[in-house]
């Protein structure tokens, strides 16, 4: 009796080996909500991993530091910060399409063994084993590699888009906290003012010398402060609560914890408009981000019109026919008769316009949220300049005022009044204060380009931190 040849017998086998190697085996990772709170809550500013990290970006000194500044909080937020995770694992994802993206079609093996019964000699056996070999053409694994780097190239840089959004909360809670402690020390000050006022008010009204009415409105004048003052300490606490959300970390994390606001305080000269512009487009990285969506979806178009041309399958094929042994080879394509993929053509042409359209209204609205962050804090720069000059022209009246006191020219009352003025000139120049500042970070985030830049080289995003020892750059 004859048998199937053994190096047909071979090549099958051979086949079926290959398609157990490098299999990969599902790792159970269970999630629990409860472990993930427990891990939340002890968080904290001394973590051992978190000074690695800031040692890795060039923040060295005692450690614990004694005060965290803005840069320093930045890193922290980095960090810990969980929407960073997310837009690292999106990254994650997209790296591994190009991986996929790359894959070359399987075979495939096909079997169709037959018995006959009517025919026992020389074998009664027919086994058609046959392959069927794709072989892609018009360079559709290039096109399809080239749109997976660049939907890569997205999500990379999504992640500094997230890491901007990151360090803006960061900066807004900072400047707020910052500002609330300002404004609870000087409305605290004004109260001691005002308490003396009055004080010094009821001992006239019982010499007759005031009437009622101004007492009255000196006391309604305390009673606002007081409530000025309550919702100053109500603006702390919570700017406190919203910078550890920013950081990622629990509000215990930051109990204790002394901040350094100086870098905050610097104010950059005057911003040119065009060379913002210029600045923005180069760095921002939602505008790289939309040109490289813009590049996949031409990568997703020619690929879309390479289907146009069919793939070709070669069907290599053997048969063990009663004891003969028969060799064959097949060939077959796709005709494209009833269609030639005009229609997915035309969809990815839609995404590329859809693409070229989000581009363009981005930079519209870049353009534009520029121009009004630059007038913006140009406008905030002048405003803080005028409050400073009445503070010092309300400071020079009350130096005089106390002098003129000493000499017996004018009543502690009196005095007490230019103390109030001054008090209210000192508010209002740290409202003013306050809005600068404000206004530099929404320049900031319009740019992206902070003014007090931490090296380029230093700003590791692209891994988790948590994970990796030594992160990469994006």
């Amino acid at each position: 009796m004859k048998h199937p040849s053994n190096f047909a017998v071979i090549v099958m086998a051979s086949l079926g080996a290959l398609g157990l190697v490098g299999c990969v085996h599902f790792h159970d990772q269970p999630l629990s909500a409860e472990k993930a709170s427990a891990d939340f809550s002890a968080r904290t500013l001394t973590d051992a991993g978190l000074k690695a990290y800031l040692e890795a970006n060039r923040v060295t000194g005692e450690w614990p530091h004694t005060a965290w500044d803005f840069n320093m909080l930045t890193l922290a937020a980095f960090y810990y910060q969980p929407s960073l995770d997310v837009a690292r694992a999106k990254w994650a994802v997209a790296t591994a399409g190009k991986t996929t993206a790359g894959e070359r079609p399987n075979p495939i093996l096909s079997v169709s063994p037959a018995y006959n019964t009517t025919t026992t000699v020389p074998s009664p056996w027919i086994v058609t084993p046959s392959l069927d070999i794709p072989i892609e053409t018009a360079g559709k694994r290039g096109y399809r590699i080239a749109q997976a780097q660049q939907l890569s190239e997205v999500a990379r840089l999504n992640i500094a888009t997230v890491a901007w959004q990151v360090r803006s909360a960061v900066r807004r809670s900072l400047v707020n906290l910052d500002a609330a402690q300002a404004m609870e020390a000087l409305l605290r000050e004004q109260q001691k003012i005002q308490t003396e006022n009055l004080r010094l008010l009821e001992q006239q009204l019982q010499a007759g010398a005031i009437s009622p009415f101004e007492l009255t409105q000196a006391r309604v004048a305390a009673d606002g402060t007081r409530l000025a003052l309550h919702n100053a300490e109500r603006q702390r606490a919570e700017a406190r609560v919203q910078l550890a959300q920013a950081m990622g970390v629990p509000s215990a994390a930051l109990e204790g914890v002394e901040f350094s606001f100086d870098s905050l305080r610097a104010m950059p000269a005057e911003v040119a408009p065009a060379e913002a512009r210029r600045q923005a487009l180069l760095n921002r990285a939602d505008v790289l981000s939309a040109l490289a969506e813009y590049a996949a979806s031409q990568s997703a178009l020619q690929l879309e019109i390479a289907k146009q041309y069919p793939d070709i399958h070669l069907s290599p094929g053997y048969e063990y026919d009663q004891g003969d042994n028969k060799w064959s080879l097949g060939l077959s394509v796709t005709l494209p008769v009833l269609n030639q993929n005009q229609g997915a053509i035309a969809e990815a042409q839609a995404r590329r316009r859809e693409a070229a359209a989000k581009f363009n209204a981005l930079q519209a609205g870049l353009l534009a949220e520029i121009d009004l962050a630059v007038a913006g804090y140009h406008a905030a720069l002048q405003k803080q300049a005028d409050a400073d000059a009445m503070l010092a022209n309300l400071q020079s009246q009350e130096k005089a005022s106390r002098a003129r006191l000493d000499a017996g020219d004018i009543s502690k009352s009196e005095l007490a009044a230019l103390q109030l003025q001054f008090s209210s000139g000192a508010l209002a120049r740290q409202e003013a204060l306050t809005q600068a500042r404000q206004a530099k970070g929404q320049l900031e985030d319009a740019l992206q380009s902070p003014a007090e830049l931490l090296p380029a080289d230093s700003l590791q995003l692209s891994q988790n931190p948590k994970i990796s020892p030594t992160p990469k750059n994006p």
